[in-house]
């Protein structure tokens, strides 16, 4: 039997075994996985807290593209993000988090996935980003996208809810509600989505799990 201290011993694959194996058969069969309350609540509250303590000048408007092509639409995103670079407590148990699912992943799946990039999001009242991939046919950088959402007691009527569609028939295949916990991770290129506005402040962690593209002109996933 598991004592409170022998579960705290345990690895992150222990720990989420159940929740790794549930996104891995889903990603298997649809290419999405959704579950609520699906973090464990030491990290979330490590997030949580961190969120609360970052100055908000860390924050900086969202925009389309990279580098050079890297231009800001307000017509199409209004969210100011910050990226996690690994520099507090809560970012490296953030990635540690990351790197097991990859890990798991990679071992069911034969996915590849090389490295992973992600950032804080907020999105302020009425804010929203239209609809978009985060990757397109043929461009093999990102491979799963991953969004965990840091809204205590959020309610249906607050908004702000991530719709996935079907990129063949471009049905509404989801709309999930931003809620404490919720963890949402789909195949990047298969699932265009979009984020509706909100009445209230909404913060979530939004991330991609990449292949390895590099070549002897170009280093990707870009520094």
């Amino acid at each position: 039997m598991n004592t409170p201290d022998s579960k705290s011993e345990c690895s992150p694959d222990e720990r989420n075994a159940d929740l790794f194996n549930e996104i891995a058969q889903n990603i298997a069969s649809q290419g999405y996985s959704i579950h609520a309350n699906a973090i464990d609540t030491e990290l979330l509250h490590l997030l949580s807290e961190h969120l609360g303590e970052m100055p908000s000048s860390q924050f900086k408007r969202a925009g389309i593209g990279r580098e050079d092509d890297h231009t800001v639409k307000d017509t199409i995103r209004g969210d100011e993000i910050c990226w996690i670079s690994g520099e507090s407590k809560a970012e490296v148990t953030w990635l540690s988090w990351a790197e097991s699912l990859q890990q798991y992943l990679n071992r069911r799946l034969f996915l590849g996935l090389f490295s992973f990039e992600s950032h804080f999001a907020h999105y302020a009242p009425g804010d929203f980003y239209k609809k978009h991939q985060d990757a397109f046919d043929g461009e093999a950088n990102r491979i799963l996208s991953v969004v965990v959402y840091l809204n205590k007691q959020w309610r249906a009527e607050d908004g702000g809810e991530l719709i996935v569609y079907s990129k063949e028939t471009d049905d509404s295949l989801a709309k999930v509600i931003p809620g404490y916990g919720t963890l949402v991770i789909f195949l990047s290129e298969e699932f265009p989505h979009e984020v509706l506005p909100a009445i209230q402040d909404r913060y979530s962690i939004a991330g991609w799990f990449r292949v390895n593209t590099s070549n002897t002109a170009r280093v990707d996933p870009p520094k």
